[in-house]
């Protein structure tokens, strides 16, 4: 138990050095544990990194015990090695940018080599990335069928040239993609996709996506152009809020049911920025529901933008397998609906309690802190929670 050491052999008593450490651990531990009771400050840009080091012990994880325990011996001992080919200046190694829509995906791959689990030695390694990044290639205008070739020349080379990949016939590579075509360039390398863990923003699994094995990285639209919402519930009056384009099936579907009804503020376009400045951010602030729709593909920015303006998001995406679906409880925080819910949208979240959406709201502020991207990573950021979804695959794998 935190604040107790285990006892002396013996009868003997403890080292009088001994007993002051507990003494002081016991200190620290209450002093932290008065602090979690003081009323949040204001919203402010800066990281709260006391709170991005509180140990999880919340119901919005399946196992708080687990996962406090699953998370320590990774970052104990989690290796994972990079392989060095390839041109950082063209396609490889670095990422793209830290900006926009993609940058999950630069992110990580910055990520990864700032961090404790990375190691210049193949045989300490738990798990093996290949990086190439899609992201970097979209930018530099490669054609979706020059991706393929790029990638397949690229990953052979890597196994032709290193005799990792045959232990396991790959179960033992990941790579990371974020940009929509990049699931798609990977498709010349049908044994890559059946074998390796594919870490993807685009996590369908009505499709290639095996939950199981492969990992869904959370789509996070960074910089955040305000500071965090959360603990604001007085000034939560509007019932629910979209605005976007109607690039899919749902999204059509829920502008013509919704577009001109008075509770729920549905636009079938993205606020116009000439109506004034972050017009549509500062909308997040006063929602109590965001409607989160799959676009394109399931996943959507909008997401972790509900998480981190303390929106209770609205899942309306089917087959998606939502990130970190193995240690976060998702319906603490947001509601999940079928895509047919749309039609009785608005009925459902009239029926959610005000005691019901306290508490959606209150969970949701306890996981904003795993839905951020920082440089360098800090304990508990979208980058450790990758990382630990990494590590409890890694031990599926025999060698």
């Amino acid at each position: 138990m935190a604040g107790r050491l285990p006892s002396a052999a013996g009868s003997s008593p403890l080292p009088r050095a001994l007993l002051l450490l507990a003494a002081l651990a016991l200190f620290s531990l209450s002093f932290l544990s008065l602090r979690s009771l003081r009323p949040a400050d204001a919203p402010s840009l800066a990281a709260d990194t006391s709170r991005l080091l509180t140990p999880p012990s919340s119901s919005v994880y399946h196992s708080p015990e687990a996962f406090a325990a699953g998370y320590a011996e990774m970052e104990r001992s989690f290796k994972v090695y990079i392989y060095p080919d390839g041109d950082p200046k063209t396609f490889y190694q670095t990422p793209r940018k830290l900006t926009g829509k993609y940058a999950s995906e630069g992110y990580f791959f910055q990520n990864i080599r700032e961090s404790r689990f990375r190691t210049d030695f193949p045989e300490q390694a738990h798990l093996f990335f290949v990086p190439i990044s899609p992201h970097k290639m979209r930018g530099k205008g490669t054609s979706y069928e020059n991706m393929t070739v790029i990638v397949k020349d690229y990953v052979e080379g890597l196994i032709n040239k290193y005799p990792y990949w045959n232990r396991t016939l790959g179960a033992d590579h990941f790579f990371v993609t974020c940009h929509d075509v990049g699931v798609r360039a990977f498709e010349g390398l049908p044994f890559m996709v059946k074998n390796s863990i594919r870490v993807v923003c685009s996590p369908s699994y009505n499709v290639d996506f095996i939950p199981h094995k492969d990992v869904a990285l959370p789509q996070v639209l960074q910089p955040f152009a305000l500071p965090e919402g959360g603990n604001d519930i007085e000034n939560r009056t509007i019932l629910g809020f979209w605005a976007g384009h109607r690039n899919s099936k749902i999204r059509v579907i829920l502008a013509r049911v919704w577009e001109n009804d008075t509770e729920l503020a549905i636009s079938n376009n993205r606020i116009s920025r000439a109506i004034g400045e972050l017009v549509y951010q500062k909308q997040f602030y006063h929602t109590k529901f965001c409607i989160c729709p799959g676009g394109s593909q399931v996943n959507s920015a909008r997401i972790s933008d509900s998480i981190h303006y303390g929106c209770v998001p609205v899942i309306l995406s089917d087959y998606y397998d939502l990130p970190f679906n193995d240690v976060l409880n998702w319906r603490k925080f947001a509601v999940v609906l079928k895509e047919r819910d749309v039609y009785q949208l608005k009925s459902i979240l009239k029926s959610i309690s005000q005691e019901e959406f306290v508490s959606l709201h209150k969970s949701l502020v306890q996981v904003q802190k795993h839905f951020v991207w920082h440089s360098p990573p800090v304990p508990y950021d979208a980058f450790h929670m990758i990382m630990y979804e990494l590590w409890l695959r890694h031990h599926v794998i025999k060698y």
